[in-house]
Order: structure tokens, then sequence, then C-alpha cells
């Protein structure tokens, strides 16, 4: 049987690292990105990142990116520092398929700021 190299698939990811946690794709770049990294190695957590697209029923679409634990405590820890939305892929993705959008309520809202991150300046209009 041969190995497979690189990332691990998005089902597999799905399976192992349950416990997700959606922040807006924008507050994930610059100084947001390194408040990341930092709080995650102080903590000792090595999550998995992956994206997902949001789509209201405006037809409003965003990219997010899931931070992907396989401990719920971590999970936890990293949602309640950085103000993220609990992203259960079984309930979240449509259908709950591994590739599936992420089907969202209510009206679209951009967000420039969450807890300790913000927009880059650059980003926002």
């Amino acid at each position: 049987m041969a190995r497979r190299s690189g990332p691990p698939s998005p089902a597999k990811i799905d399976r192992e690292w349950p416990y997700q946690v959606a922040l807006p794709d924008d507050l994930c770049t610059g100084h947001s990105y390194q408040l990341i990294r930092e709080f995650c190695a102080e903590h000792g957590l090595t999550p998995l990142t992956r994206s997902v697209q949001a789509v209201w029923p405006d037809r409003k679409c965003e990219q997010w990116r899931l931070h992907c634990f396989a401990d719920p405590e971590h999970a936890k820890l990293f949602r309640n520092h950085f103000q993220g939305v609990e992203f259960v892929p079984s309930r979240d993705r449509e259908g709950g398929r591994a590739r599936g959008v992420w089907r969202r309520d209510g009206d679209y809202r951009r967000i420039l700021d969450l807890g300790p991150l913000s927009v880059p300046a650059i980003l926002r209009n």
C-alpha cells in the first residue's frame, strides 16, 4: 500500500481534528497572523488550518479560515481567546460534505475586529 504524502485530506481533517474554530480569513493575516502563531506556541496548540466559503441567504460570500483541533479543550481555549465561531463539520458544511460550503443564517456583516485580531488597513475598504 502506497503512503500518501502532503497534507491530510479534508475528510481526514474533519474526522481526526473535528473541533474547529472559524475566523474570517482577512483577520488571519499580517499582525493578526503573528498573534495567532504566538498564542498557539505559548499554549502548545498545533491546529491544522483549512478554508471554507461562507455563504449568506443574500448570496454574499466570504472566505473563512478553520483552525482544527483534535482536543476539544484546545479548541475552546483558542475560540475563547480569539472570539471565533464554533464550526461543526457535520452540521455546518453543506450536506456534511468535506468540501461543502458553509451556509450561514441572518444578514452578512463584515467583521473588521474580533478579540485581539483586526483586519490590516490595506484590506479595509
